[in-house]
């Protein structure tokens, strides 16, 4: 039972792992974008696990090419040796990052792929100087952890590198939201400029950044920004990390990674997430020139293990096959659309923003900016009792977060949106 199960979960898992629902939900099967709990309800997943489950559950092209490497007897043989799946998988990926004479190192986590990045960038530059942008998430191992700009995930305020900050895109609170687009890149870009000159003894290695903002609650610059940032980057030969673990893969609707939004290319990548549709997978891709910068052996035991791109080279063929970055387009201007039409005028409801199916939709006090995690929770909870399932997040924890399934038809979404405004109104107080 599930009571059971969670006073076992309680009392041999620390209590800093966190359960979403105040009647933590057991998932045992799954079918398309739907899930269904232990006690036989179905949910309408928004959510993805966590963007993870990219084309959806039990989805058949992804299921018979693990079963596939499977049937060989194989489940992993360590990098140490020549791993098809792997490097047809690298090829591909390669292909499609954008990056001129790419190479791919395969890891297993988002954090992981980011903490490679950043080995490789102070190598490549020879600094331990990171520029890191606030209100970021990028992992939670030591150094991912030090270039985070966002306290509720810095466990440890011990760094094993020197980070200065940037301003993020934040257009609801900070120094540059009442700002136009424009206006907000000038002047970004001045910070910049000042930050290199002030907290910086010159030779910083790279600039780490997430095109939109995923555990900081779907916030994102203005597009061009990150042009902006790197023509002072490059005028300093300091390398650029576009973070894509939450982005990449067509997610955003208008292009295959969100850098792309910036017209710059990025000198490293990371990807996760999605790239896997649940199998641990993930790694950086980047310039040979900079990935090659590794002076030692370094290998990841299971990164790019046989079954994991397996499953990888079935969801980026399924991707592509069926165009789902134009139907996350699609189907995300029906969500976005929706909700601003049928919500956004609330006084409660601050900004509906993201791009493709990656929104968010961020809860304040009536007649101000301060933020409402109360009323968030409340949202969050009626959508479960209504057979959705969202995410939260943001920094002071007042943003309800939707990732969909990039396999989203536009029949769930109305049922999604539907389920979704009701929860909002009804949470919020105002009749239907």
């Amino acid at each position: 039972m599930t009571d059971d199960l969670l006073a076992r979960h309680r009392a041999v898992l620390p209590s800093w792992m966190p359960l979403y629902y105040a009647q933590p939900l057991e998932l045992v099967s799954g079918s398309g974008r739907r899930v269904t709990d232990a006690q036989g309800r179905s949910y309408l997943d928004f959510f993805g696990g966590v963007l993870t489950n990219m084309i959806g559950y039990d989805i058949p092209e992804i299921r018979e090419a693990v079963e596939r490497q499977l049937a060989t007897g194989i489940a992993h043989t360590s990098t140490l040796y020549l791993i098809r799946q792997q490097v047809e998988l690298a090829e591909k990926i390669a292909q499609r990052s954008g990056i001129p004479d790419a190479r791919v190192f395969f890891t297993n986590s988002g954090t992981e792929a980011n903490e490679a990045a950043l080995l490789v960038a102070t190598n490549h530059r020879r600094s331990h100087q990171i520029l890191a942008v606030r209100n970021s998430y990028h992992g939670r191992s030591y150094a991912a952890m030090g270039v985070t700009g966002n306290r509720n995930w810095s466990a440890s305020g011990l760094n094993p590198l020197q980070v200065a900050w940037l301003h993020s895109g934040d257009r609801v609170r900070g120094l540059l939201a009442r700002l136009s687009a424009d206006e907000q890149v000038d002047a970004a870009v001045e910070d910049l400029r000042e930050v290199l000159a002030t907290q910086t003894a010159g030779d910083v290695a790279a600039l780490i950044a997430e095109p939109i903002q995923g555990v900081g609650g779907f916030v994102h610059p203005p597009d061009g920004l990150f042009a902006g940032w790197k023509k002072v980057l490059d005028e300093h030969g300091i390398l650029f990390i576009a973070d894509e673990v939450q982005t990449g893969w067509g997610r955003t609707g208008e292009h295959f990674w969100g850098y792309q939004a910036h017209g710059v290319t990025p000198d490293l990548l990371t990807f996760a997430k999605g790239i896997g549709n649940g199998f641990a997978l993930a790694g950086v891709v980047g310039r040979a020139e900079v990935l090659e910068s590794v002076p030692a052996i370094s290998f990841s035991t299971f990164g790019g293990n046989p079954i994991s791109t397996a499953a990888g080279n079935a969801v980026l063929d399924y991707l592509i096959a069926h165009d789902l970055q134009a139907n996350a387009a699609r189907v995300g201007a029906i969500l976005a659309d929706g909700l601003r039409s049928a919500v956004g005028g609330l006084d409660c409801v601050a900004e509906v923003r993201g791009k493709g199916l990656m929104l968010g939709v961020e809860f304040v006090r009536p007649g101000g900016s301060e933020p409402d995690p109360v009323l968030t929770n409340r949202v969050f909870e009626a959508a479960r009792d209504g057979g959705l399932l969202t995410g939260k997040g943001g920094l002071h924890g007042n943003v309800l977060r939707m990732g969909p399934p990039l396999t989203l038809t536009e029949e769930e979404a109305r049922e999604g949106l539907a389920i979704l405004v009701d929860a909002i109104r009804s949470a919020a107080g105002v009749a239907a």
